[in-house]
């Protein structure tokens, strides 16, 4: 087990990595401030997952109630969290009960957005099996739920008490999850690591293959990086750019998941596509080469992700859609891009003649 400290002062939280964490209750009784805890998890985890984790806690003496969703990114709106909230209050829950999120990134968001809602807070810890989630989505505190107009666009800033990485939920994770997930590694890369991009150029095969070792080093460093922005920019305020160059390819990204429909794409192949359009944008604003554009488009095409933008998602439209991005301030909007590979900047003067040709010339 390797493990990494979110630190924010009398917040701070680890992140614990490695096979087997299901079954280690005693990494998660000590976060409780009593026995009992909500397990909130989806039709398709709970079968594979749900009983290695609570037979260790109900061996321990925990109290378990188990609350299970509908799986999909169309799920996670109002209706759902209702769904959690009519369950704790038929349990009785209490301020004292801890929530666990066991599932990917939509199931941990519900949660921590229930456990920042309900009688005015509830602790929670996450417990990711996903990619996308163990390396980007449950670390950081952001909680939340989609709206027909913008996706995360209603939610919380909610840390968790413990993030529990179990790799080994990572071999029965399906192909198209898998490279949704490296998306987001890929992206620690292109922000903030040129080292680490050139390490997933030469390790997307091993990855690909689910590789134990090169996972757990995605893992880490993804994480490493992720703590770190968190820890120096919690809510998202800096002026300079801070935790919002996490969002590389996201407001494109978020376009695409709205604009198709939520669940058409899943949230890392929405990113992915959104990153070479940030990459062309970052181009033709003088930042990158042409050739450096194509290294990133082919990185991404070897990890299993799309990198044309959708052809029945007009530009208009998506503009419309971009200007509800939660980095709009006062109307402008900042959009992350490339000042080179392994450095970004938020970035509010790209003229939007420029943002309509880049994604006119990713178009599929």
């Amino acid at each position: 087990m390797r493990t990494l400290n979110v630190s924010l002062d009398s917040r701070s939280y680890p992140i614990h990595i490695g096979p087997s964490l299901l079954a280690e209750a005693a990494l998660i009784v000590p976060f409780l401030p009593r026995p009992q805890v909500a397990v909130i998890s989806n039709t398709t985890i709970a079968p594979l997952y749900l009983e290695k984790l609570t037979a260790p806690l109900l061996a321990a003496g925990v109290r378990v109630t188990e609350i299970i969703l509908p799986d999909g990114e169309v799920y996670k709106n109002w209706e759902t969290l209702n769904v959690i909230f009519d369950a704790l209050l038929r349990e009785r829950c209490d301020r004292a009960t801890t929530l666990i999120a066991l599932g990917g990134g939509v199931i941990g968001d519900l949660t921590g957005f229930a456990a920042a809602c309900f009688q005015r807070g509830l602790p929670f810890i996450q417990v990711p099996t996903t990619l996308l989630a163990q390396v980007d989505s449950s670390v950081g505190g952001k909680t939340g739920i989609n709206h027909p107009r913008g996706k995360n666009m209603i939610g919380a800033f909610w840390q968790p008490q413990l993030v529990l990485a179990d790799t080994g939920t990572l071999t029965t994770l399906p192909d198209r999850e898998l490279s949704a997930g490296l998306a987001e590694v890929i992206k620690y890369g292109l922000i903030r690591d040129g080292s680490f991009l050139t390490w997933c150029e030469a390790n997307v095969e091993r990855l690909m293959a689910r590789d134990a070792e090169a996972l757990t080093v995605a893992i880490e460093r993804s994480c490493f990086h992720k703590a770190e922005v968190v820890a120096d920019d919690e809510r998202e305020t800096a002026s300079s750019g801070g935790r919002a160059l996490l969002n590389l390819g996201h407001t494109f990204g978020h376009a695409i998941e709205t604009g198709m429909g939520y669940g058409q794409w899943l949230h890392g192949e929405a990113v992915a596509a959104g990153m070479v359009v940030a990459a062309e944008l970052s181009r033709r604003l003088g930042w990158l080469t042409a050739a450096e554009v194509d290294r990133v488009r082919t990185l991404l095409t070897r990890a299993g992700l799309p990198t044309e933008w959708p052809a029945t998602l007009t530009v208009d439209r998506a503009l419309e859609l971009m200007a509800h991005d939660k980095k709009v301030i006062a109307g402008q909007q900042r959009l992350v891009l490339l000042k080179r590979l392994g450095e970004a900047v938020t970035w509010k003067d790209a003229p939007e003649a420029d943002i309509r040709a880049a994604i006119e010339s990713c178009r599929g």
